[in-house]
């Protein structure tokens, strides 16, 4: 493994990055979509999102307030080894970087009863909150790289895990995908949104393809059925934040994975907010 410092600090940029910067494909449909929108009051709002995006990145401060639980995915390349060591690192370097941000203090205390029911209160150190469990993928190519995000509360409310009744049509399960994300977009608050989708064989594997498809998700480049979902919510004229009008997505990361005989296909979806996915990568 490379020099651990040189890992943890690595590590903790990336989540300070991921906290507080759009990526250049949003910032470039954000600035499209201020020229489009018709309407001065969505704008308005469009314009304000941006301007607040490049504040919080000019000062390295967190996007929303809510800044999130952080989830770390491994892309492991030809050649490479994932390590104690290694893992041991990148928990460090999320820890300083939770520090530094600094993130919300959100860790419970508290046995597995206390923690659930609340009753002993919050570390008041941001540093203590634990990293999600950490998800390991194949790359091309030589390396390793980490991907973090950094997930927020009220898109976790919103989201959903399911079962789909696909009657093998494509259309029936986009229709129940659109229907899930209407009624999640009503209630968000913090549109436009971006679902992000996974479609599984279990749920858990449909959840870890949800994931997946926010690291690898490009604003500016979306495939059909991206483009029919998003159109679709375009057209609920739930509007930003929720005030009517357009646009109520910026676009869908859409990621589909083998499946099985069934008459199911399990789907995973989440409503990335308007400040999501917040992400970061780095290289090792």
């Amino acid at each position: 493994m490379k020099d651990e410092q040189h890992v943890i600090s690595k590590i903790k940029d990336t989540l300070i990055k991921a906290s507080t910067t759009f990526s250049d494909d949003k910032k470039k449909v954000l600035s499209k979509l201020i020229k489009q929108n018709k309407s001065h009051e969505n704008g308005w709002i469009i314009k304000s999102i941006l301007a607040n995006a490049l504040v919080a990145e000019k000062n390295k401060i967190p996007l929303c307030d809510d800044t999130g639980i952080p989830h770390v995915i491994l892309e492991l390349g030809k050649n490479s080894n994932l390590t104690y060591d290694l893992i041991k690192a990148i928990q460090q370097g999320v820890k300083q970087g939770l520090k530094e941000l600094p993130g919300r203090p959100m860790a419970v205390k508290g046995d597995d009863t206390q923690r659930l029911e609340q009753s002993q209160g919050l570390y008041k150190s941001s540093g203590a909150i634990a990293i999600a469990p950490i998800q390991v993928i194949k790359m091309k190519g030589p390396g390793i790289k980490v991907h973090i995000l950094m997930q927020g509360g009220g898109p976790e409310i919103r989201a959903k895990t399911s079962k789909i009744f696909h009657e093998h049509k494509i259309s029936v399960i986009i229709e129940e995908i659109v229907n899930w994300a209407t009624e999640g977009a009503r209630l968000l608050g913090c549109t436009p949104c971006t679902p992000t989708i996974g479609l599984g064989r279990t749920h858990y594997e449909a959840t870890s393809l949800m994931l997946e498809a926010m690291i690898k998700g490009n604003f500016t480049v979306q495939n059909n059925l991206e483009k029919e979902i998003t159109s679709k919510l375009n057209k609920t004229n739930i509007g930003p934040l929720g005030l009517s009008g357009w646009p109520t997505a910026l676009a869908t990361f859409l990621q589909i994975g083998p499946q099985r005989a069934s008459g199911i296909r399990v789907a995973s979806l989440r409503l990335c907010c308007l400040a999501e996915p917040r992400k970061a990568c780095c290289t090792l």
